[in-house]
């Protein structure tokens, strides 16, 4: 069993009340690709400029993922600056594409016997091209942004259209349904062909609704949030990293995949960049996930 992950790859300097960083790796394939790596076999798929540090391609390829499907390219790699001034809100200071604005998904051989596939937010245009790659995958997944939903929402259509399933935080399918409950606005989703949705709600936690079931997860207790970059991310990732290994998908299946998610997107955010992901053992996981099962029975 495995998992493919198609998006973004970059240098992010980021600056929170808890410090800052400057040109630390990141992007939506990264934190994805670092939290799957945990539970299954994961490629990523995306692009780089030759800047790119050594230590960062090390770092990947320490963690078990597959970098077949890695281009890198002549050019500058993906730069990105943020500023948060709260925990809940990022200003972006400058984002510099280079070889990212040329980026076209070209599956390796390897990545096309894979059994699951999850789009993370890059612009849906790209997802539609990656999917036109894929036939007999298990699980189907994207990810996306306000940013394509407003500026191109039927292209968005046409991806969700075609995946199992969907991650959308509350501010986002808000936008796209033009419908104030999460929940009416996850129906409506769900009446394009998806499975599952996924609302990611932040500090409240996380919804997985289908047509005929529900499943509430809240968020895990941080001490201390140093920087929130990535959590959807590695949510996304831990939660499709745990379903890459079962053929099929239920209630059971889709409760322990949000933990999963919401454990790892807590320890992304108790550490700058990737910091909070790499270096876990899935012992450690598992505590973090029983003591979040013990605060909520």
């Amino acid at each position: 069993m495995s998992l493919v992950i198609v998006g973004s790859i970059g240098l992010d300097s980021i600056s929170t009340p808890a410090g800052e960083v400057c040109e630390a790796l990141g992007g939506s394939a990264i934190y994805g690709s670092l939290a799957a790596s945990h539970f299954t076999n994961t490629h990523i798929v995306g692009v780089v400029g030759k800047d790119i540090p050594v230590e960062y391609l090390n770092l990947l390829q320490k963690s078990g993922i597959n970098l077949d499907g890695l281009e890198v390219k002549d050019g500058k790699t993906f730069r990105w600056k943020g500023k948060y001034s709260t925990w809940n809100r990022v200003e972006t200071l400058s984002t510099d594409l280079n070889v990212f604005a040329d980026f076209s998904p070209q599956l390796p051989e390897s990545c096309k016997c894979c059994r699951s596939l999850l789009l993370a937010n890059i612009h849906p245009a790209l997802q539609l091209q990656v999917l036109n790659q894929v036939s007999g995958y298990s699980h189907l997944a994207c990810d996306t942004m306000n940013y394509w939903i407003e500026l191109c929402p039927e292209e968005v259509e046409k991806v969700l259209k075609r995946v199992d399933i969907v991650f959308m935080n509350e501010d986002e399918i808000r936008d796209y349904t033009k419908i104030a409950d999460i929940y009416s606005a996850a129906y409506e989703i769900l009446s394009l062909g998806p499975k599952w949705v996924i609302v990611k709600r932040g500090e409240c936690g996380s919804v997985a609704v289908s047509k005929d079931d529900m499943y509430f997860a809240p968020a895990y207790p941080v001490k201390k949030v140093k920087d929130p970059t990535g959590a959807g991310d590695s949510f996304a990732g831990a939660f499709m990293g745990y379903l890459a290994d079962h053929d099929f998908v239920n209630h059971t299946l889709i409760k322990e995949a949000i933990l999963y998610g919401t454990v790892l997107a807590a320890m992304n955010v108790s550490d700058f960049s990737v910091q909070g992901l790499v270096g876990k053992s899935m012992s450690e996981i598992d505590n973090y996930k029983d003591r979040l099962i013990k605060w909520t029975s």
